[in-house]
């Protein structure tokens, strides 16, 4: 199961360099020029939990396995991208494919790193990149509709379903509205198909200068307000400072960001807020071979939770022998769980919630 997140903006905002800090790659080439990464670089990263070494030292697993995901640095959109300016159209096409999106926001002053623009204003910018993805959905839509509306009246029923869920979606464009400001909770895996670009959840990324790092300043407080008014997640980062964060051995990392008055990096902050913007959450398996994390869909029951690892456990489920990760520490292990009577048994229908510690039991 593969999640991903697009991460976006204007030209020179610092995606590539956050990119290549999430990375630890020099994969994505940060250049001072507008279109400096022309096809999308993917990377995938491990989502950091500390969870895992506590439950490898109490399961005297031999590794541990993180989960990961995966990262698509976009090559910069500029004004007009809607209508081909720039590489748009290429944008447009792999920012589709993405499952949410990290705008990435300029909130420094740096005469040396010129932007698009002429001035640094991250509100403007972002509503720069947001007009060009509704304008761009509007489009999209607007040639679909009249084909389907027609079908709908002679009552074709997939079309009639279509042309209800997309009827709004086009009045809230109109409007000046993102696409996902139209869409109800239960018509979220129908608006999917659809590949709308502002249907995406969204995580600002402010990227300030190093003194602003660990507060922020003024225009990362700005994207704040807008973020909240939007339901939208907000991180804060100085994408110089990940950089050299990421080419440190792991050893030296921590004294480096203790310097810096910051509790964790900037990137950590970035994937996990990504994570939760996928609604995803992780389970555990605890063995003297492995600790190894899952990552499943906020929801998930236990079948295709067993399912992620291998088809068979799905096809064969029986039961998932089941363990909170507090219990599990706390009575060290299984056998501790088990006898407290915090070990459960658990059935098909049995949601699995971040942090259990599971073990499968199926027969195929």
């Amino acid at each position: 199961m593969g999640f991903n997140c697009g991460i976006v903006g204007l030209p020179n905002v610092g995606k590539s360099t956050l990119f290549n800090a999430l990375t630890a790659t020099a994969a994505a080439q940060a250049a001072n020029y507008p279109f400096c990464t022309i096809e999308p670089n993917i990377g995938r990263v491990a989502v950091p939990d500390p969870r895992l070494e506590a439950l490898a030292r109490v399961g005297k697993s031999q590794k541990i396995v993180p989960t990961s995901l995966e990262f698509c640095d976009i090559a910069g959109l500029v004004r007009g991208a809607s209508k081909g300016e720039g590489l748009g159209n290429q944008f447009l096409a792999n920012i589709r494919e993405t499952d949410a999106i990290i705008h990435v926001l300029r909130c420094f002053e740096d005469d040396d790193v010129t932007h698009v623009e002429g001035s640094i204003d991250p509100i403007r910018d972002a509503e720069t990149v947001e007009t060009e993805l509704m304008l761009a959905d509007l489009d999209s839509l607007e040639k679909r509709l009249p084909n389907l509306q027609k079908k709908a009246k002679g009552g074709d029923k997939e079309s009639i379903a279509l042309v209800a869920l997309m009827e709004p979606i086009v009045a809230a464009l109109q409007q000046g509205k993102p696409a996902r400001t139209a869409i109800a909770p239960a018509d979220f895996e129908a608006a999917k198909r659809l590949q709308l670009l502002t249907s995406k959840p969204v995580l600002y990324v402010c990227n300030v200068e190093e003194a602003s790092a660990a507060t922020g300043n003024k225009q990362s407080e700005r994207v704040a307000a807008m973020a909240k008014a939007e339901g939208a997640g907000v991180v804060i980062v100085s994408a110089a400072i990940e950089a050299e964060v990421s080419q440190l051995p792991e050893a030296d990392r921590r004294e480096f960001l203790d310097g810096l008055g910051l509790a964790d990096s900037g990137l950590d902050r970035v994937i996990r807020a990504g994570y939760a913007l996928l609604g995803l959450i992780t389970y555990f398996t605890v063995g003297p071979k492995e600790t190894r994390a899952w990552t499943i869909l906020k929801g998930t029951k236990a079948p295709q939770a067993a399912g992620v690892i291998h088809g068979d456990f799905e096809r064969g489920f029986i039961a998932s022998e089941t363990t909170a990760y507090d219990d599990y520490i706390a009575y060290k292990g299984e056998a501790g769980a088990r006898e407290a009577g915090k070990l459960r048994v658990e059935g098909k229908e049995y949601v699995v919630k971040d942090g259990d510690v599971l073990l499968f039991r199926f027969n195929v």
